[in-house]
């Protein structure tokens, strides 16, 4: 597995992350310790978890992935590049939820309790909090670095224009710079071409993409005249309809079949195509793959490892270009 640098930081990552969303609710423990695994075995050695997941639970089951996680570390903590989110709502009262100093540093404690660290690689907002000045969440993520629990600081599901912003308050109170972003971004959601990929390249910021196969969409294997299957991201718990409303569209199949279509023309698995287009892209450092068995990292792995041909990604450009500029009206 090759191992890329993260950003402008001195921190090597490897060039896949292993996504651990499904791990206490799509997964058992075993399972997810077969999963973290198999992974380790391939050489993944970057982890990303968040203190909401499992993916499609209920409050009540929030942190459960995080203490799976932390539970397989145990004597291996060192041999992983470890990074965790806030921001989500944790608890009942109101404080419990968004990048306030309060809930920041109380959510960073109860992370690395969870996990059995006494420090995280990277901690990440997972969503803006529109509530909370841009200051005061830059100084709350400024001073969980400088107590040592997190040795770098990054931002998820943020537009271009809150990343700018929140670089400059940095820079500006002279306090520690985000150092990634991490989007959605796959072959049917391509909006951080327009303006987040870019900044990103110019400002040197590491891009760790999640949803890489759109939640399995550009696997091939659903099919348009039938129901979301039981078990998949799009029937799961909470999360079920978000995934649907994402993905499960007429729009997005048709950019399927023509994948499937050029993916069997060269003799390629569809899946491969599709996570090997992310990684192509330059702005692009590591790319979070998830698993609900440990043998579907295989294809991640080919993945990582396959040298798109320039005329098929431009191919592939052409065929999801629509995807590009947003959502379709109507």
């Amino acid at each position: 597995m090759q191992h890329v640098r993260f950003g402008r930081t001195g921190l090597q990552v490897s060039r896949l992350c292993l996504g651990t969303m499904t791990f206490g609710l799509q997964c058992d423990e075993k399972t997810s310790h077969a999963i973290l695994d198999a992974a380790a075995e391939q050489g993944i050695t970057f982890l990303d978890t968040a203190d909401v997941y499992p993916l499609g639970g209920r409050l009540e089951d929030k942190g459960r992935t995080e203490e799976i996680a932390g539970r397989w570390l145990r004597g291996k903590r060192e041999n992983f590049v470890l990074g965790t989110k806030c921001s989500h709502r944790t608890g009942p009262a109101p404080w419990q939820e968004g990048t306030s100093r309060k809930h920041v540093l109380a959510s960073i404690d109860a992370s690395l309790k969870r996990l059995g660290t006494d420090y995280v690689d990277l901690y990440q907002v997972h969503h803006f909090d529109p509530n909370t000045p841009v200051d005061e969440t830059v100084e709350a993520f400024d001073a969980v670095v400088k107590s040592g629990k997190a040795r770098y600081v990054g931002v998820s599901n943020y537009p271009a224009h809150r990343v700018a912003r929140a670089l400059g308050r940095s820079e500006a109170l002279g306090i520690t710079r985000l150092v990634s972003v991490q989007p959605r971004y796959n072959l049917l959601f391509r909006q951080a071409e327009r303006d987040l990929l870019p900044l990103c390249a110019e400002e040197g910021l590491a891009v760790i993409p999640y949803n890489p196969l759109a939640g399995g969409m550009l696997t091939g294997k659903h099919n348009r005249a039938a129901p979301p299957p039981e078990g998949s991201r799009f029937t799961l718990g909470t999360a079920g309809g978000e995934y649907q409303d994402r993905y499960w569209k007429e729009r997005e199949f048709d950019t399927v079949d023509g994948i499937v279509a050029l993916a069997k023309e060269i003799g390629i698995d569809p899946a491969i195509l599709s996570v090997s287009w992310v990684l192509a892209n330059r702005a692009v450092t590591s790319a979070i793959v998830g698993a609900s068995r440990p043998d579907h990292l295989r294809t991640s792995v080919a993945a990582a490892e396959y040298q798109l041909d320039p005329e098929v990604k431009v191919r592939l450009d052409e065929l999801s270009r629509e995807h590009r500029m947003g959502d379709a009206p109507g």
